[in-house]
């Protein structure tokens, strides 16, 4: 049996592991692993809306679903467009975002109405279907991210003499 990197690669015999680093901006992967997820899931509540109720539930649950995920997807491009240039702003912009979004979200729903079309119930199932597992991919992804907590200080610097000998037994 071979030894695997970090990365997946199979790790050259009497080759060092090399140690991975911090995630660089995780925001836009997030965002397609959970976009991914999500679409698959609509795509089979729209199937099933499709087969019990007819198009205007795969219509409907088309809309419920792509409603959630446009307003979830603003939070990880605003978390992408802040984290770059300010990492631990990010989370300021995302609480920001989130009350924008829910006013958005509700003046949408208000100002556009329901169309005579919408099947309302298929709809609200898609959206559901959507936010959960939006939420789970969106954790799930998350929990992968690499964040370097302290910074290491390069061998040979001011202040790591004498930090092996310390700990050798």
């Amino acid at each position: 049996m071979s030894a695997r990197e970090p990365n997946g690669r199979r790790a050259v015999a009497g080759a060092p592991i090399r140690a991975a680093g911090p995630t660089a901006s995780p925001w836009l992967s997030i965002l397609a692993k959970a976009a991914a997820a999500a679409g698959a899931a609509t795509l089979l509540v729209m199937l099933l809306g499709a087969v019990v109720a007819g198009g205007n539930a795969a219509l409907g649950a088309l809309l419920g679903a792509a409603l959630v995920m446009v307003f979830f997807a603003i939070s990880l491009l605003v978390g992408h467009f802040v984290g770059r240039n300010n990492p631990s702003g990010a989370i300021g912009a995302f609480i920001a975002t989130y009350v924008l979004k829910v006013v958005g979200f509700g003046a949408a729903l208000f100002v556009a109405g329901r169309p005579d079309w919408l099947d309302t119930t298929w709809f609200f199932i898609a959206a559901v279907v959507a936010v959960v597992v939006w939420q789970g991919a969106e954790v799930f992804a998350f929990s992968r991210v690499r964040y370097q907590i302290y910074a290491d200080s390069p061998e040979g610097a001011p202040g790591t003499a004498g930090k092996d000998e310390r700990h050798a037994g």
